[in-house]
């Protein structure tokens, strides 16, 4: 679906600017990334209109694309597929309210993800050289130490939620 409206979306671009610098199958993939954000978006805000909990939601979708973009993290293969595990996810995060200790707990153990596993699988996602690594990790736990001080539960488990994708396990041999 998303593949499809960004292909459709591309063709249309070039037939209207034929010149655009930009090929149709780069335009298609930016555009399956916009369309991505922005379902995911409409659809956690529209289903937190009903239960109640748009600060939560609206603290969830900010804090998680603020981690997500300086460390990284695992990618579906679905767009579609993205935006439902996403939009069911981040409804989901709006429920937890863990209690002060808990809430600190999170942070840590986000800290530490963030420590071993940061960046993670951006190499196809964006143009930063690996010399600059270093430093989007030092941004990720300065991020998540700032939730030290701040001490809110849901961004604590937003930031989790977050690290847990930067987790990766090299791949064996079989034999």
């Amino acid at each position: 679906m998303i593949e499809k409206w960004s292909a459709c979306t591309a063709q249309a671009i070039k037939r209207i600017v034929p010149h655009h610098p930009a090929s149709e199958a780069v335009l298609k993939y930016a555009l399956e990334g916009v369309y991505n954000a922005l379902l995911i978006i409409v659809g956690t805000l529209l289903i937190s209109a009903f239960t109640g909990r748009t600060a939560e939601a609206v603290t969830i979708l900010i804090s998680f694309a603020l981690l997500r973009q300086i460390s990284g993290g695992k990618h579906l293969k679905s767009g579609v597929g993205c935006v439902i595990f996403t939009t069911a996810a981040f409804t989901l995060l709006s429920w937890i309210r863990p209690d002060m200790g808990l809430t600190q707990i999170l942070n840590v153990i986000s800290l530490l993800l963030v420590s071993k596993y940061a960046p993670s699988r951006i190499e196809q996602q964006s143009r930063i050289p690996r010399a600059y690594y270093p430093v989007l990790k030092i941004m990720a736990a300065l991020l998540i130490g700032i939730n030290f001080v701040v001490a809110s539960p849901v961004i604590a488990v937003s930031f989790f939620a977050q690290a847990l994708t930067l987790i990766h396990f090299p791949r064996r041999e079989v034999i």
